[in-house]
């Protein structure tokens, strides 16, 4: 490959992972997570009252909050008092798509996840770092719900697989995986795949940018995800152990 990434990051490699659990204690379960300079604070918490169209039907539910603190980017983001916008929504729900996705909801029970993931910096790929941290904070918090009242979760197996996401793109023809904001908004194309352990697709978002792609083109970015998405779930099972609760 012959293009020249600003962080002298081959094509195919990850930006940098740092990630730190209990950054807030006060939380069922917290992940601060640190993917190059975008860094996500995803914390969980456990609601017994569940949505109203849900009620008596024996199953929980798990949503997402995501949100850019005001100074994330370059310029400053001004706090959406009045709602969420249109661009924060749907984040939001390709966040709560993709964790459910893993879930067998059955065995929640009537409660209510809630993954809030708080954007402190931005520099591309936040709402696939978010899915990364989100799934994190969402397995603790359930692991620790499991081991301290096992009586409350008599249903079995909350969690079916891992998840991971990320970003990939074309830029000049070639696939570049894990795009910054700089390689982001200069893509031909721009991709995000959310993929479980099992090699199964929850979601795939992409777009020509003025410009169009091939199946062979596709398949290259493809095949990145997968590879970005094993790495990044290979990270998880570090953290959380291979048993799901």
């Amino acid at each position: 490959m012959t293009i020249a990434r600003n962080d002298g990051r081959a094509f195919d490699q990850l930006r940098s992972i740092k990630v730190t659990e209990d950054f807030v204690a006060s939380a069922e379960a917290s992940f601060f997570v640190e993917i190059g300079r975008t860094r996500i604070l995803c914390c969980a918490s456990l609601d017994e009252d569940i949505p109203r169209w849900l009620k008596g039907k024996g199953k929980g539910w798990v949503t997402a909050e995501y949100s850019l603190l005001p100074r994330s980017t370059g310029q400053r983001v001004k706090r959406e008092r009045a709602g969420a916008s249109g661009r924060t929504q749907e984040i939001q729900r390709l966040i709560g798509r993709a964790l459910r996705g893993v879930c067998n909801l059955q065995n929640l029970g009537e409660r209510h996840l809630i993954i809030d993931c708080d954007v402190l910096e931005a520099d591309g790929g936040t709402r696939t770092a978010s899915i990364v941290g989100g799934y994190l904070a969402l397995a603790r918090a359930l692991q620790k719900q499991k081991s301290t009242m096992p009586q409350a979760f008599p249903a079995g197996q909350i969690l079916k697989n891992f998840v991971a996401a990320i970003s990939v793109g074309m830029m000049d023809g070639e696939p570049l995986l894990d795009l910054c904001y700089t390689e982001d908004s200069e893509a031909d194309v721009d991709m995000n795949v959310v993929m479980t352990d099992t090699g199964d697709f929850v979601e795939i978002q992409g777009t020509g940018e003025e410009s169009v792609f091939s199946r062979k083109q596709l398949d290259s970015m493809l095949g990145l995800a997968e590879k970005g998405c094993r790495e990044l779930i290979t990270m998880q099972q570090g953290l959380l152990g291979m048993q799901l609760p």
